[in-house]
């Protein structure tokens, strides 16, 4: 397999190389035909040195926790390097670049952080493939960050069958949070029921008598807006709302729309994603459609929706936010994004210190060495995911002000807190108080 198809990094190493670095070692690249001389040459010195290990106890434990020597902590994930949505690699990039800062700053309780990072292509089998490749031939202690809602769903049941910590996911959708059937899984970011109660909490504030429609896209995550609505309206849904659906094939949305408008709704709420966020506000405007449109905050990219669907029709659209965008004049003197932007300049100066992705790597890396220190030099993945699970009004310089990060082993939903923000033709500005979902 070329490094077109599957890219293994750490940190310290560039993505795209055909070998991993690791502190003070260079090791060969894993193919499909097998390992290379150098990799074998390294697990020959591994074995030898947990012959070793069995005279020093404090080593023989460590080696005995998977992923874990006295000197190493090995961390797997796979991301799209390739394919359709591989701008979103680079949020992986950045988390290699932190740990990299955090390897040179000594590590972990004297331990160096490997972080190795595998291209999925944003395909669900290979992110399968991948995953067992950095479970079985890696032995990592657990899998962190790993990309889309498709491709987790594909290692889900694999992960939590082998109690393998599988956390903070880039994922939107609320499944992610059911405890109960996956004890060893968790997102990070609000998920879109939490956003859409969110959503309807603050138009309710606006007037108690607001009328609604919801456009959503026929998968989990559209379905999540439907259900976050029906959460906040409860038994006054089907005299307040009317939702239609879309499919993800679909050309566009012009007759959903056209249908909602004739209802006389005066909110509409479009939990939809990619292109179809551009399409929404674009025809809204385009029927006259004089309405409150709320869209998730993963369509708020300028780049991306707001100036496909033009700058001025956009205009008066409401999204959510969680943390400091670091491209927003408005923070441009904030200590933490200066800290951030130092980061980016030093440690990852190929990527660009104003996209959104980098500075959330970059804040979820943060949140994982904090998980690391409480697990006070005791990296079992049973305490790893007890620490995780034990993260209490923990607040991140990189989130709003205000917004806080708590988990517990019954709460897999670590942010449930967002501000509603507004496009004003030129920025997206930040407007009212913080508003809370509900995770249960």
């Amino acid at each position: 397999m070329n490094a077109k198809t599957t890219t293994k990094t750490s940190t310290g190493s560039e993505t795209g190389r055909a070998t991993r670095q690791t502190t003070g070692q260079t090791t060969g690249y894993t193919t499909d035909q097998g390992f290379s001389g150098d990799r074998r040459l390294l697990l020959s010195s591994a074995a030898a040195a947990a012959a070793g290990a069995l005279l020093v106890p404090g080593l023989a434990n460590a080696q005995a926790t998977p992923g874990v020597t006295a000197s190493e902590i090995r961390i797997g994930t796979t991301t799209s390097l390739s394919g359709p949505v591989s701008a979103l690699g680079t949020i992986n990039r950045a988390q290699a670049a932190y740990f990299k800062m955090l390897n040179e700053q000594g590590g972990i309780a004297g331990r160096k952080i490997n972080y190795i990072i595998l291209d999925d292509g944003f395909a669900p089998p290979k992110t399968l493939e991948q995953t067992r490749r950095l479970v079985e031939q890696d032995e990592v202690a657990f899998l962190f960050s790993q990309l889309g809602t498709g491709p987790n769903s594909a290692i889900v049941k694999y992960l939590n069958g082998l109690n393998i910590p599988h956390l903070f996911l880039s994922v939107n959708g609320d499944k992610w949070g059911d405890y109960k059937s996956y004890p060893w899984t968790i997102p990070f970011a609000p998920s879109a029921r939490i956003e859409s109660q969110i959503f309807v909490k603050y138009a309710l504030q606006q007037n108690p008598k607001s009328k609604f429609a919801i456009l959503y896209q026929n998968d989990d995550l559209g379905r999540d807006f439907l259900t976050g609505a029906k959460e906040v309206l409860g038994a006054q849904f089907d005299s307040m709302a009317t939702a239609l659906s879309y499919e993800v094939t679909d050309p566009t949305v012009d007759s959903q729309l056209i249908t909602l408008k004739a209802t006389g709704a005066d909110v509409l709420i479009s939990g939809v994603t990619g292109k179809f966020g551009a399409m929404a506000i674009r025809r809204v405007s385009e029927i006259g459609w004089k309405v409150m449109h709320m869209v998730p905050s993963g369509v708020a990219s300028v780049t991306s929706t707001i100036v496909p669907a033009g700058v001025e029709r956009s205009i008066g659209v409401i999204s959510s936010v969680y943390t400091k965008d670091p491209s927003d004049p408005s923070w441009a003197e904030d200590p933490a994004i200066k800290t951030y932007k130092a980061f980016m300049a030093k440690h990852y100066p190929e990527g660009n210190p104003n996209e959104s992705y980098n500075a959330y790597g970059y804040m979820v890396a943060q949140v994982m060495q904090r998980v690391l220190e409480q697990c006070n030099g005791n990296f079992t993945r049973a305490n790893i995911m007890a620490q995780v699970n034990n993260l209490k009004n923990l607040e991140n310089q990189m989130l709003l002000p205000g917004i806080k990060v708590n988990t517990s082993p019954t709460n897999h939903h670590p942010l449930t807190q967002m501000q509603l923000m507004r496009w004003d033709g030129k920025l997206w500005q930040r407007f009212g108080n913080i508003i809370s979902g509900s995770n249960i």
